[in-house]
């Protein structure tokens, strides 16, 4: 348990959104991917989601790791399949917003969260677990609530509070994970390369060189090891390999610049490593299923 202390202790967490949504229509939306966590409270009607359709209805919560595709329906009945792109061109005739009360007999609230191991890594990312449903956790609903209470309020100190709140949300997630003993192989894996201070180098040295040349052979020379070995060094603690890793967190960094700045998708594109503009377009659809320009219109809004 100390080494779960350790890594809760290491946890940078970030609050990134929290709204309450009407369901409008049924609607499915293909590989919908995001970068953040989300943990969803249906509070009306039911949500299915990944490749079972697990069906969620009003009490239960989903937690959505970032950074994996997933298939999520909103809404009970027949239900319009759309991809990503799509969904986002026509999300009012499907979600809405809403504050006090809502319009529709389906409806849910979520947050939307971070939460980086040695402010580097993606803590649930890595754990490579998929989505779950978590019954009759009154702490995990209540919090959701509170954080989306204290949003629309917009009292002095809302932000502190919602801070404190998402902190109190992440743990009680990680301590229902070991609870109920699930994902076990994973999390003493994560225990285990948490403990690897030439891992935490080489996290680190990505996360602060972004733009530059993070080839296998840099790589080696962070964590003093050879360049033929690195690669599996790397995936054999964290299961991926290391240039699927940096696209990744390329294409975080990529989405903040989308949401904070005003800066040109070419600039933007070079800011995380990529030259060739083009090439940075077609993997950020691939990646997130919408055009970056069309990210950034959608994040200009009061988005779902």
């Amino acid at each position: 348990m100390e080494d779960y202390n350790k890594i809760i202790e290491s946890l940078e967490i970030r609050f990134v959104k929290a709204r309450n949504i009407n369901i409008l229509k049924p609607v499915t939306i293909d590989n919908n991917y995001e970068v953040e966590n989300y943990l969803i409270l249906v509070t009306g009607g039911e949500i299915k989601f990944g490749k079972e359709k697990e069906t969620a209805t009003e009490g239960d919560v989903i937690f959505v790791p970032g950074g994996r595709p997933i298939s999520m329906t909103y809404g009970s009945g027949s239900a319009t399949i759309l991809s990503k792109d799509d969904f986002l061109t026509n999300k009012d005739q499907f979600l809405k917003s809403f504050g006090e009360h809502s319009l529709s007999t389906e409806h849910y609230s979520y947050v939307a969260f971070d939460a980086k191991a040695f402010d580097s890594v993606n803590f649930f990312s890595s754990l490579d677990i998929p989505p779950f449903k978590i019954e009759e956790n009154y702490k995990l609903a209540g919090l959701i609530k509170q954080i989306n209470d204290e949003v629309k309020a917009s009292m002095p100190g809302r932000d502190r509070i919602v801070k404190v709140l998402t902190e109190n949300m992440t743990i009680e997630l990680i301590r229902y994970i070991l609870n109920n003993s699930l994902f076990v192989e994973k999390l003493a894996t994560n225990s285990t390369y948490f403990k690897d201070p030439r891992l935490i180098d080489i996290f680190t040295f990505i996360k602060e060189n972004l733009s530059d040349d993070l080839s296998n052979k840099v790589l080696a020379n962070v964590a003093n090891v050879s360049e033929d070995y690195v690669g599996q060094y790397f995936k054999m603690l964290t299961g991926i390999n290391p240039q699927d890793y940096i696209e990744y967190q390329r294409m975080e960094a990529a989405v903040n610049l989308l949401r904070t700045s005003k800066k040109s998708i070419r600039d933007i594109g070079k800011e995380v490593g990529y030259k060739d503009t083009a090439y940075f377009c077609r993997r950020f659809k691939m990646m997130f299923g919408i055009p970056a320009g069309k990210m950034r219109r959608r994040e200009s809004l009061m988005n779902v």
